[in-house]
């Protein structure tokens, strides 16, 4: 678990006996690539942290698929209704990779943010970074041409074009495949 303990305290001082407590309430999982691990409208009881490989998050609109995050090693991926509300929500939670997770549910979360500040603290700085991460995404769509949004995603996440399909990227990027490509041969 050392990618998901890394990223634990790389974002707050988590003790060791809270960590402990962490990883004995963790179940490993590892989901073949293309296996869809949160289904929109189903309720989901679990957040997945992931060890190894990736997963991207998206919605379907009109019968398309919106990629809307990118997980990798270290990250958490869920459904945000499902954690927020307890109710099932509008997205899903595919694997690109085969991917090695340590999931908790949301219950036993929830117990140790009552018993562990560190826990507690842990998660509202990961939820933290996480909205600013996407008021950021939003605000590049709002501001930023194609070109600089793509740009963009090379300097902040360089390994991905090995990782993801140009489909995917172009959809999270918010631009058709072809203009991606076109962005591509460019530079």
């Amino acid at each position: 678990m050392d990618n998901i303990i890394r990223k634990i305290q790389e974002l707050y001082p988590v003790s060791d006996d809270s960590l402990h407590l962490l990883k004995y309430c963790f179940k490993q999982q590892t989901f073949p690539a293309k296996t869809i691990i949160i289904q929109a409208g189903r309720f989901d009881n679990q957040v997945y942290f992931i060890e190894k490989g990736i997963t991207r998050s998206y919605i379907l609109h009109n019968g398309k698929e919106i990629t809307t995050w990118f997980s990798m090693e270290g990250d958490a991926t869920c459904g945000s209704w499902d954690l927020y509300r307890h109710k099932a929500g509008f997205e899903y939670v595919e694997t690109l990779e085969e991917t090695l997770t340590y999931s908790i549910s949301i219950d036993k979360l929830n117990d140790l943010y009552k018993s562990r500040i560190d826990i507690a603290n842990w998660m509202r700085v990961l939820q933290q970074e996480n909205f600013l991460l996407l008021q950021d995404i939003h605000i590049s769509r709002l501001n930023l041409s194609a070109q600089e949004r793509y740009e963009k995603l090379i300097k902040e996440y360089p390994s991905i074009f090995h990782r993801v399909t140009l489909g995917h990227i172009a959809s999270f990027l918010g631009i058709a495949q072809p203009s991606l490509s076109r962005i591509r041969s460019s530079r």
